[in-house]
């Protein structure tokens, strides 16, 4: 029904992550119908991101520069490290403001079905850092899912032999959820994790 170009595109916006079929064609025929300009600045944004982005050699997470600015600041703390599984997972603790350690990114988490395993993700990477022998301690902040659990299981077993404490992303109830609606792993973590009922001091 549409051209052979404006096919392509569609197929293209498909298959990004979270695009489905029908999202992918209001994107594509929106920009079909819209201003050269506008495609054209798309494409050079897209361009641009290729030839400007990179890994941070340090942590894994896109830079500009060979060190990202949290790897590149001088006041974090080094002895502290937080593993994530991607760039978004970062800039998410970082919108905390409570973590003032350094990152590393795995690149993703264990999915099997879909060929990612053990060495498709940056660990060896973080071994070599920790064996530079500046981290004491590592914290696990691998997303709650069952594929984050597993990665989790995994991380704590390649990491056993060095000496650091592996400590993990505490993970529970959230303030205002309902437990009849949580799921299983969530519940089995919120009891796991419980802590001392009472006034804080």
């Amino acid at each position: 029904m549409y051209p052979k170009a404006l096919t392509e595109l569609i197929r293209a916006f498909s298959a990004l992550p979270g695009i489905g079929p029908k999202s992918a064609e209001r994107m594509a025929t929106f920009l079909a119908h819209g201003s050269e300009e506008r495609a054209a600045h798309l494409a050079q944004t897209i361009v641009r991101l290729k030839s400007q982005v990179h890994v941070c050699r340090a942590c894994g997470t896109l830079s500009e520069d060979q060190l990202c600015p949290i790897c590149a600041d001088p006041e974090r703390d080094r002895t502290l490290l937080c593993v994530v599984e991607t760039p978004a997972d970062l800039a998410a603790m970082e919108a905390s403001q409570a973590f003032k350690g350094i990152y590393h990114v795995l690149g993703g988490n264990l999915l099997p079905m879909d060929g990612i395993g053990p060495d498709q993700l940056n660990i060896e990477r973080l071994r070599d850092r920790l064996a530079e022998g500046k981290i004491q301690e590592v914290l696990i902040a691998t997303n709650p899912t069952m594929e984050g659990e597993a990665t989790a299981d995994l991380l704590a077993r390649s990491l056993k032999d060095k000496s650091v404490r592996l400590t993990r992303l505490a993970c529970g109830v959230p303030v205002g959820g309902n437990l009849q609606y949580m799921d299983a792993l969530t519940l089995r973590r919120a009891l796991a994790g419980r802590t001392k009922a009472g006034l804080e001091d």
